[in-house]
């Protein structure tokens, strides 16, 4: 989830808007990197996952994977095309938008297009799943517009990734709401998600005026707090899961992987490893859900 609200990155325009790029990726090449591939394929898989791990029928659960890839795909292609102009101020050629590779008009479409779909494809999953679904996705595309800017950035994030397991349990048959260690769960998730996202950008987003959460807080306290947020994340599954071998081995894993990832925070300026340690984190809080199986509903 990302970016800005403005009506001036939603026309084309000459130069970097115009649609004719250097890189030399096809229109469709350049719309899926405008979509945010990585993280729209990450949050449907995890929808998945706990679909099945939950024990949703495989027609349900295709339902339900179309419906969140769809959604995901709109809040993606809204961050690009809302940023289109930041990105191309402050030097993001790694933007299809910002490097010539593909409109603004042409992305705007494809939004257009998935936040239209992602209505009915919500609805296939039943009316009780259907509404926090698309409150999901609302809550992403309002930190695109303008949340992001605000110390309140870190509301959508939270607020999106804690419903999803409530999407999953409740487009079950009969629908169940999902337990509340499982929503903390993926609240704390989401926390880890925006301060992770936002890390390699303080500085670009500064420039622009972006002043969220993180960019509040600094790199270090930041890093640390995405640690310590799937720290927590562990320990609230295994307080609700409750403790068995599988559970306390996540949490003794999560414990070792945060106690790393801090030491680099406070010592090393963030790379790589960094990274990856915040999402082999991630995997065992996701790992830890999907092995709690039915215990994930009420």
């Amino acid at each position: 989830m990302s970016k800005l609200h403005g009506d001036d990155a939603s026309d084309d325009a000459n130069g970097p808007f115009d649609g004719h790029g250097s890189r030399g990726r096809s229109p469709i090449e350049a719309l899926v990197g405008a979509s945010h591939p990585g993280p729209t394929v990450a949050v449907t898989a995890l929808a998945v996952i706990l679909s099945i791990a939950t024990g949703l029928e495989l027609p349900r659960i295709i339902e339900l994977g179309l419906a969140v890839f769809v959604g995901q795909l709109a809040i993606g292609w809204s961050n690009d095309w809302l940023d289109a102009r930041r990105d191309s101020a402050v030097g993001r050629t790694d933007k299809p938008i910002a490097a010539g590779e593909i409109s603004a008009r042409s992305v705007r479409t494809a939004f257009i297009v998935a936040a239209v779909a992602t209505i009915p494809l919500s609805f296939l999953l039943g009316v009780d799943a259907a509404i926090p679904h698309l409150v999901l996705v609302a809550s992403g595309l309002a930190y695109n517009i303008g949340v992001k800017k605000t110390a309140y950035s870190w509301l959508p994030y939270m607020l999106s990734f804690g419903l999803l397991p409530t999407v999953v349990t409740l487009a079950g048959r009969p629908p169940a709401e999902a337990e509340w260690w499982v929503i903390a769960t993926g609240a704390l998730l989401g926390l880890a998600a925006h301060l992770t996202n936002v890390l390699p950008d303080l500085d670009a987003d500064r420039k622009t005026g972006i002043r969220g959460l993180p960019h509040r807080l600094g790199l270090r306290p930041s890093g640390v707090a995405a640690f310590v947020s799937l720290l927590v994340a562990s320990l609230a599954i295994l307080v609700g899961a409750g403790p068995h071998i599988v559970t306390v081995a996540g949490l003794v894993l999560s414990v070792a992987v945060a106690a790393i990832g801090i030491r680099l925070v406070l010592t090393r300026p963030p790379g790589r490893l960094l990274f990856q340690l915040i999402i082999v984190g991630a995997l065992i809080d996701v790992l830890l859900l999907a092995l709690s199986g039915s215990r994930l509903k009420v």
